[in-house]
C-alpha cells in the first residue's frame, strides 16, 4: 500500500517579516507601558516611543536580515538557531539604543527613559525567539498527529533499542522522531552510566544497562537495535551482537571514531556492523596540537596513495588543512578514485593526482622539482607475500630501489618530514615480503642519519580490510557456501582496522624527530578461526551447520604467532599509550655496507636471478630465513 503524508505547516519568511514588524510596534509601547505605569508620564514620553518606533521599524528588520534570519527553516531551529537570535536582537537593540540616543542629543523630542531600551530587548527577544519555536513545536507537534493517526501506512513502525545514551543516541533519537518515514520508534535507552539511569532524551527513557538487554528486548517487544556509541570497543559490540543473533533481532551500528576521524561518513549514517566493529579497541586520544603543527598548510605527498592505507591517509591528513595535499601511485583507476572522494569530502583542500612509478627516479626527480612536497608519507610497495614469493625481482625493484629512490629525491630536494609504512613481517623475516620492507627500513633510518633529518619508520600488523588480507577471502568462501579455510585451529595473529592504525601513524610522524622505528600496539593476538566464525555468523549463519572450517595443516616454517619485535631489544614508551618506538638496531647495515647492499640486490633482479636474491637477503638481514622457507599458498593469511 501507498504510504500516505501530509504536509508539515511552513511559515513563508515573508510573513515573519511582517509580524516582526508587528512586534517591533507593540515591544516599543509595552517598554514605554511598562517603564511609565500608565500613568500621566506615558504621554509625556509618547513622542519619544513614535521616534523609537520608527527607528526599530527601519534598524531591527535590517539586522534580522543581515544575520540570516529571513533564510531559514524554522521548522528546523535548534540551539545553533536560539545563538543566532540572541546575537541578532542583541545587535538590533545595541544599534537602536545608539540612534535613540542620538536623536536624544538633537533635541528632537523631549524625555527619553533609558530603562526602555532594556525592556525593548527582553521583549523582542521573547517575541522573536518565541515566534521561531513555535513554529517548530507546530511542526513537531503536527509530525506526532500524523504517526499517531496513521499518516503512514504502510506497516507498523518498528520499535527500536538505542545503546548508548550519550550525544551520539540522543542524535539518532531525534533523526527518528523527525523522519518519520524512517518508520522507527524508540522505545528506550541501554547506558551503563549510572547516573543516566530512568532519565529521559527527548522524551526517551534510559530503561537499564547493557547486562539487561535481553530482558528488555522480550519486555518492550524490540523489532531493531541501534548501537550509538563510536567510541564503543569490541567487547560492547561483541555483547550487543551476540544477544541480538540469538534473539534474531536486526542490529545495525553508527561509524566507529577512526571512521569519522577520517571523514569516510557521517556521524548519522548507520551501517551493518562487521568484522572491524567486534575488534574495535577503545580510541586513544590524540594530540591534536602535535599532528596539527606537522601537517597543517603544509606540502604533503601520499605514496601508494590508491592504496587502502594510502587513501586512508589521505583522509585523515585532509582533516589537518594542508597546502596541498599530492597523491602519487602507478595506478591510474586507484589514483582516480582516491581523487573523486577527496573532492567530495575536502572540497577545499587542493589535491594534485600524479601517475608515477616509484622505480623511475628522473620521474620522481621532475615531481619533487615542481611541487616541492614538504611531508612524505611512503606508502607504496608490493605487500601480497604469496604473490612476492613469486616475483622476487618485482619486489626487490619496487619495495627497494623504490624507496631508496623516494628517500634520496626526498634527501636532495631537502624535505623536512618522511614516514615508512612498515610491517612487523620485516622481523626476522621468512619471506621476501617481509625481507624488502626490512631493507626499506635501513635505507630510511640510514638517511636520517647521514642528513639529521626527521626520517622515520612505523612498523604494525595486519590491517582487516587491507587489499589481500585474509577477511575478502574467509567472505568470498563463505559466500561460495564454503568451507573456509584454516592451516591450524591455533593460528593466531596481530590485527587493527585501517582508521586506527593511520590514526596512529600520524601521531607517529608527528613526533619523529629522526631515526626511530616506532611500532604501534596493536593489543592482544586474535585466533584466526575466532575470526572466521564471527564472520560466518555475521553473514547470518551458524558455523559447522551452514558453512564448515576445515583445517589444512600447518606450513613449514609458517608462524603460529607473530612477533612484534626481536629478541635483545627494548621499546621505550613514548607520549602517546599506544606508541612505541625501537631501542636501537644496531646490526642493521649502514652507509656503504648498506649501499653495495642495495646496489648487488637490483643488479641481480635486472638479471632475474632469484637464488641470489635470497641468499644475499639471508646473509645482510638480521635473523632471516628465507631460502629455508617453503613459499606460501596464494590464499596464505600472511
Amino acid at each position: 500500500m501507498k504510504s500516505i503524508t501530509l504536509p508539515i505547516p511552513t511559515l513563508k519568511n515573508r510573513y515573519v517579516l511582517a509580524i516582526d514588524l508587528l512586534m517591533v510596534l507593540v515591544a516599543v509601547l509595552v517598554s514605554y507601558a511598562l517603564r511609565s505605569e500608565l500613568n500621566n508620564t506615558f504621554f509625556f514620553y509618547l513622542p519619544s516611543a513614535l521616534w523609537m518606533a520608527v527607528a526599530g521599524l527601519v534598524i531591527k528588520p535590517l539586522v534580522y536580515y543581515f544575520f540570516g534570519m529571513y533564510r531559514r527553516m524554522w521548522i528546523y531551529a535548534s540551539t545553533q538557531e536560539m545563538k543566532l537570535i540572541l546575537a541578532a536582537v542583541t545587535a538590533a537593540s545595541v544599534l537602536l539604543a545608539a540612534v535613540m540616543i542620538g536623536l536624544t542629543s538633537l533635541r528632537l523630542f523631549v524625555g527619553f527613559p533609558r530603562a526602555v531600551l532594556i525592556i525593548d530587548w527582553i521583549l523582542s527577544l521573547l517575541a522573536v525567539g518565541g515566534l521561531r519555536f513555535s513554529l517548530r513545536l507546530l511542526a513537531e507537534s503536527r509530525t506526532e498527529k500524523l504517526a499517531q493517526s496513521g499518516g503512514r501506512r504502510t506497516a507498523r513502525a518498528q520499535r527500536t533499542l538505542i545503546i548508548g545514551a550519550g550525544d551520539a543516541g540522543a542524535l539518532v533519537v531525534r533523526e527518528l522522531q523527525k523522519n518519520r518515514q524512517l518508520n522507527l520508534t524508540p522505545v528506550g535507552f541501554l547506558d551503563d552510566n549510572p547516573d543516566k539511569q530512568k532519565q529521559q532524551i527527548y522524551g526517551v527513557p534510559v530503561i537499564g544497562k547493557l547486562t539487561d538487554m535481553a530482558r528488555v528486548l522480550d519486555l518492550r517487544q524490540v523489532d531493531q537495535v541501534i548501537i550509538a556509541i563510536p567510541s564503543a570497543p569490541g567487547r560492547v559490540m561483541r555483547l550487543v551482537s551476540d544477544v541480538c543473533r540469538l534473539k534474531t533481532i536486526p542490529f545495525r551500528t553508527m561509524p566507529g571514531m577512526y571512521e569519522l576521524i577520517g571523514g569516510k561518513v557521517s556521524v548519522s549514517r548507520l551501517r551493518e556492523v562487521d568484522i572491524t566493529d567486534l575488534l574495535r579497541r577503545e580510541p586513544a586520544h590524540i594530540q591534536e596540537k602535535l599532528v596539527g603543527a606537522a601537517l597543517s598548510s603544509r606540502v604533503v605527498l601520499v605514496s601508494g596513495a590508491g592504496g587502502s592505507i594510502g587513501r586512508e591517509l589521505c583522509r585523515q591528513i585532509a582533516r589537518w588543512g594542508p597546502a596541498e595535499l599530492i597523491l602519487l601511485g602507478h595506478g591510474e583507476n586507484s589514483i582516480f578514485e582516491t581523487l573523486l572522494e577527496m573532492r567530495e569530502l575536502f572540497p577545499l583542500v587542493p589535491v594534485r593526482p600524479v601517475i608515477a612509478d616509484v622505480r623511475d627516479r628522473p620521474r620522481l626527480e621532475m615531481i619533487f622539482a615542481a611541487y616541492h612536497p614538504q611531508i612524505i608519507f611512503h606508502a607504496a610497495a608490493h605487500k601480497h607475500v604469496p604473490l612476492m614469493e613469486m616475483n622476487v625481482e618485482e619486489a626487490i625493484t619496487n619495495n627497494v630501489m623504490g624507496a631508496y629512490n623516494m628517500v634520496e629525491v626526498a634527501l636532495k630536494h631537502n624535505v623536512d618530514r618522511l614516514v615508512l609504512i612498515s610491517s612487523d613481517k620485516a622481523i626476522r623475516p621468512v619471506n621476501v615480503m617481509g625481507a624488502t620492507k626490512r631493507l626499506a627500513e635501513m635505507i630510511v633510518l640510514n638517511a636520517a642519519d647521514r642528513s639529521g633529518r626527521a626520517f622515520s619508520v612505523v612498523r604494525f600488523g595486519n590491517v582487516l580490510g587491507s587489499r589481500g588480507s585474509v577477511v575478502p577471502l574467509f567472505k568470498r568462501q563463505i559466500a561460495a557456501g564454503g568451507p573456509v579455510t584454516i592451516t591450524h585451529p591455533d593460528m593466531k595473529r596481530y590485527f587493527m582496522t585501517i582508521p586506527e592504525a593511520v590514526h596512529l601513524v600520524l601521531q607517529a610522524a608527528a613526533m619523529g624527530a629522526g631515526g626511530e622505528t616506532f611500532v604501534l600496539n596493536m593489543g592482544q593476538q586474535v585466533r584466526i578461526l575466532d575470526l572466521a566464525e564471527d564472520l560466518i555468523r555475521l553473514s547470518g549463519l551458524e558455523p559447522g551447520r551452514d558453512v564448515d572450517i576445515v583445517f589444512t595443516g600447518i606450513r613449514p616454517g609458517e608462524k603460529l604467532s607473530e612477533d612484534l619485535w626481536e629478541e635483545g631489544h627494548s621499546f621505550l614508551p613514548t607520549v602517546h599509550p599506544d606508541i612505541f618506538c625501537l631501542n636501537g638496531q644496531s646490526e642493521d647495515l649502514r652507509g656503504e655496507a648498506l649501499q653495495q647492499a642495495i646496489d648487488e640486490l637490483v643488479r641481480l633482479a635486472r638479471d632475474g636471478d632469484t637464488p641470489a636474491i635470497l641468499s644475499l637477503l639471508d646473509e645482510i638481514i638480521p635473523g632471516a630465513a628465507i631460502r629455508s622457507t617453503p613459499p606460501p599458498a596464494i590464499g596464505s593469511i600472511d
